[in-house]
Protein backbone atom coordinates (compact mmCIF):
# COMPACT_ATOMS: atom_id res chain seq x y z
CA UNK A 1 0.00 0.00 0.00
CA UNK A 2 1.25 3.48 -0.86
CA UNK A 3 -0.40 6.58 0.59
CA UNK A 4 0.37 10.24 1.13
CA UNK A 5 0.75 9.93 4.92
CA UNK A 6 0.97 7.20 7.51
CA UNK A 7 -0.17 7.81 11.09
CA UNK A 8 0.90 5.11 13.56
CA UNK A 9 -1.38 5.15 16.59
CA UNK A 10 -4.89 6.61 16.64
CA UNK A 11 -5.11 7.89 20.18
CA UNK A 12 -6.35 11.46 20.69
CA UNK A 13 -3.39 13.09 18.91
CA UNK A 14 -2.97 10.53 16.16
CA UNK A 15 -6.67 10.37 15.39
CA UNK A 16 -6.77 14.16 15.13
CA UNK A 17 -3.80 14.26 12.75
CA UNK A 18 -5.06 11.38 10.58
CA UNK A 19 -8.61 12.68 10.40
CA UNK A 20 -7.67 16.26 9.55
CA UNK A 21 -5.14 15.18 6.92
CA UNK A 22 -7.82 13.02 5.31
CA UNK A 23 -10.27 15.93 5.40
CA UNK A 24 -7.62 18.04 3.67
CA UNK A 25 -7.65 15.60 0.75
CA UNK A 26 -4.57 13.50 1.54
CA UNK A 27 -4.63 9.74 1.22
CA UNK A 28 -3.99 8.63 4.81
CA UNK A 29 -3.38 5.23 6.36
CA UNK A 30 -4.28 5.27 10.04
CA UNK A 31 -2.87 2.32 11.97
CA UNK A 32 -4.08 1.22 15.40
CA UNK A 33 -3.33 -2.03 17.23
CA UNK A 34 -5.99 -1.55 19.90
CA UNK A 35 -8.93 0.89 19.95
CA UNK A 36 -9.27 4.04 17.87
CA UNK A 37 -9.39 6.92 20.31
CA UNK A 38 -6.69 5.45 22.53
CA UNK A 39 -6.37 5.30 26.29
CA UNK A 40 -8.35 8.42 27.15
CA UNK A 41 -11.90 7.43 26.11
CA UNK A 42 -11.65 3.74 26.96
CA UNK A 43 -9.38 3.36 30.01
CA UNK A 44 -8.20 6.83 30.99
CA UNK A 45 -9.48 10.32 31.49
CA UNK A 46 -13.14 9.90 30.51
CA UNK A 47 -14.19 6.69 32.32
CA UNK A 48 -11.96 7.45 35.30
CA UNK A 49 -13.69 10.80 35.75
CA UNK A 50 -17.03 8.99 35.65
CA UNK A 51 -15.73 7.03 38.63
CA UNK A 52 -14.54 10.21 40.32
CA UNK A 53 -17.82 12.02 39.67
CA UNK A 54 -19.80 9.16 41.22
CA UNK A 55 -17.48 8.97 44.22
CA UNK A 56 -17.73 12.74 44.73
CA UNK A 57 -21.52 12.50 44.77
CA UNK A 58 -21.26 9.98 47.61
CA UNK A 59 -18.94 12.32 49.50
CA UNK A 60 -21.31 15.23 49.01
CA UNK A 61 -24.18 13.15 50.36
CA UNK A 62 -22.16 12.37 53.46
CA UNK A 63 -21.54 16.10 53.99
CA UNK A 64 -25.24 16.86 54.39
CA UNK A 65 -25.30 16.42 58.20
CA UNK A 66 -24.56 19.67 60.06
CA UNK A 67 -25.09 21.65 56.86
CA UNK A 68 -28.48 20.67 55.42
CA UNK A 69 -30.17 18.01 57.52
CA UNK A 70 -29.50 14.29 57.67
CA UNK A 71 -28.54 11.68 55.09
CA UNK A 72 -27.91 8.01 54.58
CA UNK A 73 -25.69 7.12 51.65
CA UNK A 74 -25.64 3.60 50.21
CA UNK A 75 -22.92 3.07 47.58
CA UNK A 76 -23.77 1.03 44.50
CA UNK A 77 -21.05 0.46 41.90
CA UNK A 78 -23.37 -1.01 39.26
CA UNK A 79 -24.51 2.38 37.81
CA UNK A 80 -20.87 3.42 37.51
CA UNK A 81 -19.84 0.24 35.71
CA UNK A 82 -22.90 0.47 33.48
CA UNK A 83 -22.22 4.10 32.55
CA UNK A 84 -18.58 3.36 31.72
CA UNK A 85 -19.61 0.35 29.67
CA UNK A 86 -22.55 1.94 27.82
CA UNK A 87 -21.83 5.66 27.59
CA UNK A 88 -18.05 5.92 27.49
CA UNK A 89 -16.71 2.79 25.86
CA UNK A 90 -19.49 0.97 23.97
CA UNK A 91 -18.23 -2.09 25.87
CA UNK A 92 -14.75 -1.32 24.56
CA UNK A 93 -15.85 -1.38 20.92
CA UNK A 94 -14.40 1.26 18.60
CA UNK A 95 -16.67 0.64 15.61
CA UNK A 96 -18.07 4.19 15.74
CA UNK A 97 -14.57 5.70 15.90
CA UNK A 98 -13.33 3.60 12.98
CA UNK A 99 -16.34 4.59 10.90
CA UNK A 100 -15.77 8.25 11.81
CA UNK A 101 -12.20 8.08 10.48
CA UNK A 102 -13.15 6.18 7.34
CA UNK A 103 -16.01 8.63 6.77
CA UNK A 104 -13.39 11.36 6.43
CA UNK A 105 -11.68 9.39 3.70
CA UNK A 106 -9.03 7.66 5.80
CA UNK A 107 -7.84 4.09 5.25
CA UNK A 108 -7.91 2.20 8.54
CA UNK A 109 -5.43 -0.60 9.26
CA UNK A 110 -5.80 -2.73 12.39
CA UNK A 111 -2.50 -4.03 13.70
CA UNK A 112 0.80 -3.23 15.34
CA UNK A 113 3.12 -1.26 13.09
CA UNK A 114 6.90 -1.50 12.96
CA UNK A 115 8.91 1.23 11.29
CA UNK A 116 11.02 -0.05 8.42
CA UNK A 117 12.29 3.26 7.08
CA UNK A 118 11.79 7.05 7.16
CA UNK A 119 8.57 6.73 5.16
CA UNK A 120 7.58 3.11 5.61
CA UNK A 121 6.11 0.68 8.10
CA UNK A 122 5.10 -2.94 8.18
CA UNK A 123 1.86 -4.26 9.69
CA UNK A 124 1.31 -8.02 9.93
CA UNK A 125 3.61 -8.58 6.98
CA UNK A 126 2.08 -5.85 4.82
CA UNK A 127 4.34 -3.02 3.69
CA UNK A 128 2.93 0.51 3.72
CA UNK A 129 4.86 3.48 2.37
CA UNK A 130 4.19 7.22 2.44
CA UNK A 131 4.84 9.80 -0.22
CA UNK A 132 4.70 12.83 2.10
CA UNK A 133 5.35 11.74 5.66
CA UNK A 134 5.15 9.45 8.66
CA UNK A 135 3.58 10.48 11.97
CA UNK A 136 4.37 8.45 15.09
CA UNK A 137 1.66 8.61 17.75
CA UNK A 138 1.91 5.17 19.30
CA UNK A 139 1.33 6.43 22.86
CA UNK A 140 2.38 4.73 26.09
CA UNK A 141 1.14 1.91 28.28
CA UNK A 142 1.10 1.19 31.97
CA UNK A 143 4.54 0.10 33.12
CA UNK A 144 4.58 -2.79 35.58
CA UNK A 145 7.88 -3.44 37.44
CA UNK A 146 9.16 -7.02 37.01
CA UNK A 147 8.51 -7.95 40.66
CA UNK A 148 4.75 -7.59 40.12
CA UNK A 149 4.41 -9.44 36.83
CA UNK A 150 4.03 -12.91 38.31
CA UNK A 151 1.42 -11.82 40.85
CA UNK A 152 -2.27 -11.06 40.17
CA UNK A 153 -2.61 -7.33 39.61
CA UNK A 154 -4.63 -4.65 37.88
CA UNK A 155 -3.42 -1.73 35.83
CA UNK A 156 -5.70 1.24 35.27
CA UNK A 157 -7.43 -0.76 32.53
CA UNK A 158 -8.68 -3.52 34.80
CA UNK A 159 -9.68 -0.98 37.44
CA UNK A 160 -11.73 0.98 34.91
CA UNK A 161 -13.45 -2.18 33.67
CA UNK A 162 -14.22 -3.50 37.18
CA UNK A 163 -17.78 -4.75 37.63
CA UNK A 164 -17.58 -4.58 41.42
CA UNK A 165 -15.53 -2.90 44.14
CA UNK A 166 -13.12 -5.17 46.01
CA UNK A 167 -13.39 -5.40 49.77
CA UNK A 168 -9.76 -4.36 50.12
CA UNK A 169 -7.68 -2.56 47.52
CA UNK A 170 -3.90 -2.27 47.52
CA UNK A 171 -2.56 0.57 45.36
CA UNK A 172 1.10 0.54 44.36
CA UNK A 173 2.01 4.06 43.35
CA UNK A 174 0.79 7.35 44.74
CA UNK A 175 0.72 9.33 41.52
CA UNK A 176 -2.39 10.82 39.92
CA UNK A 177 -3.80 7.49 38.70
CA UNK A 178 -3.24 5.74 42.03
CA UNK A 179 -4.78 8.43 44.22
CA UNK A 180 -7.74 9.13 41.93
CA UNK A 181 -8.77 5.50 41.62
CA UNK A 182 -7.88 4.78 45.25
CA UNK A 183 -10.04 7.57 46.64
CA UNK A 184 -12.94 6.60 44.38
CA UNK A 185 -12.78 2.95 45.46
CA UNK A 186 -12.55 3.97 49.12
CA UNK A 187 -15.70 6.07 48.83
CA UNK A 188 -17.49 3.04 47.41
CA UNK A 189 -16.53 0.98 50.45
CA UNK A 190 -13.14 -0.58 49.71
CA UNK A 191 -10.44 -0.60 52.40
CA UNK A 192 -7.72 1.17 50.47
CA UNK A 193 -3.97 1.17 51.13
CA UNK A 194 -1.61 3.30 49.03
CA UNK A 195 2.08 2.41 48.89
CA UNK A 196 4.44 5.02 47.45
CA UNK A 197 8.19 4.54 47.24
CA UNK A 198 8.89 8.29 47.03
CA UNK A 199 8.84 10.47 50.12
CA UNK A 200 5.35 11.75 49.31
CA UNK A 201 2.34 11.07 47.13
CA UNK A 202 1.67 13.18 44.00
CA UNK A 203 5.37 13.99 44.05
CA UNK A 204 5.39 16.33 41.00
CA UNK A 205 3.10 18.72 42.89
CA UNK A 206 3.98 21.25 45.57
CA UNK A 207 4.84 19.64 48.95
CA UNK A 208 1.86 21.42 50.52
CA UNK A 209 -0.47 19.60 48.11
CA UNK A 210 1.07 16.23 48.97
CA UNK A 211 0.79 16.91 52.68
CA UNK A 212 -2.83 18.04 52.57
CA UNK A 213 -3.96 15.23 50.26
CA UNK A 214 -2.29 12.65 52.52
CA UNK A 215 -4.13 14.11 55.50
CA UNK A 216 -7.46 14.05 53.64
CA UNK A 217 -7.07 10.47 52.41
CA UNK A 218 -6.20 9.26 55.88
CA UNK A 219 -9.17 11.14 57.31
CA UNK A 220 -11.35 9.24 54.84
CA UNK A 221 -10.01 5.97 56.24
CA UNK A 222 -7.29 5.17 53.73
CA UNK A 223 -3.81 3.98 54.69
CA UNK A 224 -0.96 5.89 53.05
CA UNK A 225 2.62 4.58 53.24
CA UNK A 226 5.37 6.73 51.73
CA UNK A 227 9.15 6.50 51.51
CA UNK A 228 9.03 2.71 51.70
CA UNK A 229 10.90 -0.16 50.06
CA UNK A 230 9.00 -3.18 48.77
CA UNK A 231 11.09 -6.29 49.37
CA UNK A 232 8.80 -8.86 47.77
CA UNK A 233 5.29 -9.50 46.51
CA UNK A 234 3.24 -12.68 46.87
CA UNK A 235 -0.11 -13.93 45.72
CA UNK A 236 -2.74 -14.06 48.45
CA UNK A 237 -6.23 -15.48 48.24
CA UNK A 238 -8.07 -15.63 44.93
CA UNK A 239 -6.69 -12.84 42.76
CA UNK A 240 -5.18 -10.86 45.64
CA UNK A 241 -1.65 -9.93 46.66
CA UNK A 242 0.51 -9.13 49.67
CA UNK A 243 3.49 -6.80 49.59
CA UNK A 244 6.22 -7.03 52.20
CA UNK A 245 7.93 -3.77 53.09
CA UNK A 246 11.36 -3.32 54.60
CA UNK A 247 10.92 -3.41 58.36
CA UNK A 248 8.59 -6.39 58.36
CA UNK A 249 5.31 -4.70 57.43
CA UNK A 250 2.95 -6.80 55.28
CA UNK A 251 0.06 -5.20 53.37
CA UNK A 252 -2.61 -7.17 51.55
CA UNK A 253 -5.54 -6.54 49.23
CA UNK A 254 -8.21 -8.58 47.48
CA UNK A 255 -7.06 -6.71 44.41
CA UNK A 256 -3.81 -4.87 43.73
CA UNK A 257 -3.54 -1.89 41.39
CA UNK A 258 -0.05 -1.27 40.00
CA UNK A 259 0.09 2.42 39.06
CA UNK A 260 3.83 2.98 38.71
CA UNK A 261 3.91 5.10 35.59
CA UNK A 262 3.61 4.70 31.83
CA UNK A 263 6.20 4.05 29.13
CA UNK A 264 6.36 3.96 25.37
CA UNK A 265 7.60 0.82 23.60
CA UNK A 266 10.07 2.42 21.21
CA UNK A 267 11.86 -0.87 20.60
CA UNK A 268 8.63 -2.57 19.58
CA UNK A 269 7.89 0.35 17.25
CA UNK A 270 11.30 -0.08 15.65
CA UNK A 271 12.45 3.54 15.83
CA UNK A 272 16.06 2.35 15.76
CA UNK A 273 15.54 2.21 11.99
CA UNK A 274 15.34 6.00 12.12
CA UNK A 275 18.58 6.23 14.10
CA UNK A 276 16.75 6.88 17.39
CA UNK A 277 17.52 5.44 20.81
CA UNK A 278 15.00 2.67 21.43
CA UNK A 279 15.73 2.69 25.17
CA UNK A 280 14.85 6.37 25.60
CA UNK A 281 11.74 7.53 27.46
CA UNK A 282 10.51 9.43 24.41
CA UNK A 283 11.19 10.52 20.85
CA UNK A 284 12.86 13.95 20.60
CA UNK A 285 10.93 16.46 18.51
CA UNK A 286 11.44 20.09 17.57
CA UNK A 287 8.92 22.86 18.06
CA UNK A 288 6.90 21.73 15.07
CA UNK A 289 6.84 18.06 16.12
CA UNK A 290 9.47 17.08 13.55
CA UNK A 291 11.67 14.10 14.37
CA UNK A 292 13.63 14.35 11.11
CA UNK A 293 12.68 15.33 7.56
CA UNK A 294 9.42 13.61 6.68
CA UNK A 295 8.85 12.18 10.17
CA UNK A 296 6.79 13.71 12.98
CA UNK A 297 5.71 12.52 16.43
CA UNK A 298 2.89 13.59 18.75
CA UNK A 299 1.46 12.59 22.12
CA UNK A 300 2.83 10.52 24.98
CA UNK A 301 5.60 9.14 22.79
CA UNK A 302 7.32 12.56 22.76
CA UNK A 303 7.78 12.59 26.53
CA UNK A 304 6.33 16.08 26.87
CA UNK A 305 3.52 15.06 29.21
CA UNK A 306 1.15 12.09 29.16
CA UNK A 307 -1.98 14.21 28.81
CA UNK A 308 -4.68 14.31 26.17
CA UNK A 309 -4.43 18.09 26.01
CA UNK A 310 -0.72 17.84 25.19
CA UNK A 311 -1.41 15.34 22.41
CA UNK A 312 -4.11 17.58 20.92
CA UNK A 313 -1.87 20.66 21.17
CA UNK A 314 0.95 18.82 19.42
CA UNK A 315 -1.44 17.45 16.79
CA UNK A 316 -2.37 21.01 15.84
CA UNK A 317 1.30 21.94 15.38
CA UNK A 318 2.06 18.77 13.43
CA UNK A 319 -0.90 19.30 11.10
CA UNK A 320 0.05 22.89 10.43
CA UNK A 321 3.60 21.90 9.56
CA UNK A 322 2.58 19.04 7.24
CA UNK A 323 0.01 21.21 5.47
CA UNK A 324 2.47 24.06 4.98
CA UNK A 325 0.96 26.64 7.34
CA UNK A 326 3.20 26.34 10.42
CA UNK A 327 2.16 27.83 13.74
CA UNK A 328 4.52 29.25 16.39
CA UNK A 329 6.75 26.56 17.86
CA UNK A 330 5.58 24.51 20.81
CA UNK A 331 5.75 26.29 24.15
CA UNK A 332 5.31 24.20 27.31
CA UNK A 333 5.88 26.97 29.88
CA UNK A 334 2.21 27.02 30.81
CA UNK A 335 1.48 23.29 30.56
CA UNK A 336 -1.43 22.65 32.95
CA UNK A 337 -2.37 19.42 34.71
CA UNK A 338 -5.13 18.41 37.11
CA UNK A 339 -5.26 15.53 39.56
CA UNK A 340 -8.95 14.80 40.02
CA UNK A 341 -8.97 13.92 43.67
CA UNK A 342 -11.29 15.67 46.10
CA UNK A 343 -10.16 18.41 46.39
CA UNK A 344 -8.72 18.71 42.88
CA UNK A 345 -5.08 19.67 42.44
CA UNK A 346 -4.55 21.97 39.47
CA UNK A 347 -1.05 23.14 38.64
CA UNK A 348 0.71 24.99 35.86
CA UNK A 349 4.25 26.03 35.09
CA UNK A 350 7.05 25.86 37.64
CA UNK A 351 6.86 24.71 41.23
CA UNK A 352 8.56 26.82 43.87
CA UNK A 353 11.57 24.47 43.90
CA UNK A 354 11.91 24.57 40.11
CA UNK A 355 11.71 28.36 40.07
CA UNK A 356 14.43 28.67 42.71
CA UNK A 357 16.65 26.29 40.73
CA UNK A 358 16.35 28.58 37.71
CA UNK A 359 17.45 31.61 39.69
CA UNK A 360 16.26 35.17 39.72
CA UNK A 361 14.16 36.87 42.39
CA UNK A 362 11.49 34.34 43.38
CA UNK A 363 8.31 35.45 45.11
CA UNK A 364 5.90 32.92 46.63
CA UNK A 365 2.41 33.91 47.71
CA UNK A 366 -0.04 31.48 49.27
CA UNK A 367 -3.51 31.52 50.78
CA UNK A 368 -6.00 28.97 52.04
CA UNK A 369 -9.01 28.35 49.82
CA UNK A 370 -11.12 29.30 52.85
CA UNK A 371 -9.88 32.85 52.30
CA UNK A 372 -12.49 33.00 49.56
CA UNK A 373 -16.00 33.31 50.89
CA UNK A 374 -17.14 30.48 48.60
CA UNK A 375 -14.44 28.23 50.04
CA UNK A 376 -15.53 29.13 53.58
CA UNK A 377 -19.20 28.50 52.72
CA UNK A 378 -18.34 25.09 51.28
CA UNK A 379 -16.02 24.27 54.16
CA UNK A 380 -13.58 23.55 51.39
CA UNK A 381 -10.01 22.42 51.93
CA UNK A 382 -7.09 23.54 49.83
CA UNK A 383 -5.00 26.54 48.91
CA UNK A 384 -3.78 28.75 46.10
CA UNK A 385 -0.03 29.11 45.65
CA UNK A 386 1.54 31.59 43.26
CA UNK A 387 5.17 31.43 42.15
CA UNK A 388 6.70 34.47 40.47
CA UNK A 389 10.18 35.13 39.18
CA UNK A 390 11.31 38.73 38.80
CA UNK A 391 7.72 39.82 39.39
CA UNK A 392 6.15 37.66 36.64
CA UNK A 393 3.93 34.64 37.38
CA UNK A 394 5.74 31.46 36.27
CA UNK A 395 3.82 28.82 38.19
CA UNK A 396 0.75 28.23 40.31
CA UNK A 397 -1.21 25.58 42.17
CA UNK A 398 -4.93 25.62 42.84
CA UNK A 399 -5.93 22.87 45.26
CA UNK A 400 -9.63 23.26 45.94
CA UNK A 401 -13.13 22.15 45.07
CA UNK A 402 -13.14 22.76 41.29
CA UNK A 403 -9.41 23.44 41.54
CA UNK A 404 -8.95 22.48 37.90
CA UNK A 405 -11.40 25.19 36.84
CA UNK A 406 -9.75 27.84 39.02
CA UNK A 407 -6.50 26.86 37.30
CA UNK A 408 -7.76 28.30 34.02
CA UNK A 409 -7.06 31.91 34.91
CA UNK A 410 -3.67 30.99 36.38
CA UNK A 411 -2.66 29.04 33.27
CA UNK A 412 -3.57 32.05 31.13
CA UNK A 413 -1.53 34.33 33.37
CA UNK A 414 1.55 32.09 33.13
CA UNK A 415 1.10 31.71 29.37
CA UNK A 416 0.76 35.46 28.86
CA UNK A 417 3.65 36.29 31.24
CA UNK A 418 1.40 38.42 33.43
CA UNK A 419 3.07 40.23 36.32
CA UNK A 420 1.89 40.12 39.92
CA UNK A 421 1.40 43.87 39.68
CA UNK A 422 -1.03 43.44 36.78
CA UNK A 423 -2.88 40.59 38.52
CA UNK A 424 -3.41 42.83 41.54
CA UNK A 425 -5.34 45.27 39.33
CA UNK A 426 -7.80 42.56 38.24
CA UNK A 427 -11.39 42.41 39.52
CA UNK A 428 -12.21 38.92 40.82
CA UNK A 429 -15.90 37.96 40.87
CA UNK A 430 -17.46 37.50 44.30
CA UNK A 431 -18.19 35.02 45.81
CA UNK A 432 -16.10 32.49 43.89
CA UNK A 433 -13.41 29.93 44.63
CA UNK A 434 -11.03 31.80 42.35
CA UNK A 435 -11.24 34.83 44.59
CA UNK A 436 -8.65 33.03 46.72
CA UNK A 437 -6.19 34.08 44.00
CA UNK A 438 -6.93 37.68 44.90
CA UNK A 439 -6.40 36.89 48.58
CA UNK A 440 -3.05 35.28 47.78
CA UNK A 441 -1.93 38.38 45.90
CA UNK A 442 -2.43 40.59 48.96
CA UNK A 443 -1.66 40.36 52.66
CA UNK A 444 -3.61 37.53 54.36
CA UNK A 445 -6.87 38.80 55.87
CA UNK A 446 -7.93 38.13 59.45
CA UNK A 447 -10.38 35.36 60.26
CA UNK A 448 -13.20 37.86 60.65
CA UNK A 449 -12.34 39.47 57.32
CA UNK A 450 -12.32 36.04 55.62
CA UNK A 451 -15.87 35.42 56.86
CA UNK A 452 -16.94 38.84 55.63
CA UNK A 453 -15.44 38.16 52.20
CA UNK A 454 -12.62 40.71 52.22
Amino acid sequence: MEVDAIVVGLGPGGEEVAGKLAEAGLEVAGIEAELVGGECPYWGCIPSKMMVRAADLLAEGRRIPDMAGSSRVTPDWSPVARRIRDEATDSWDDTVAVERFEGKGGRFVRGRARVTGPAAVEVAGEAISARRGLVLAAGARAWVPPMFKGVPHWTNREAIAAEEVPGSFLVIGGGAIGVEIGQAMARFGARVTIVEMADRIVAPEEPEASELLTEILRHEGMEVHTGVTIERVERSGEGGATVYLAGGIALSGERMLVATGRRSDLAGLGVGTLGLDEQARGIPVDGRMRVQPGVWAVGDITGKGAFTHVAMYQARLCLADILGAPLPDADYRALPRVTFTDPEIGSVGLTEAQAREQGGEVTVLQESIAASTRGWIHRGEGFVKLVARDGVLVGATSMAPSGGEVLGLLALAVHARVSLETLRTMIFAYPTFHRAVDSALWSPPSSAAKMAGA
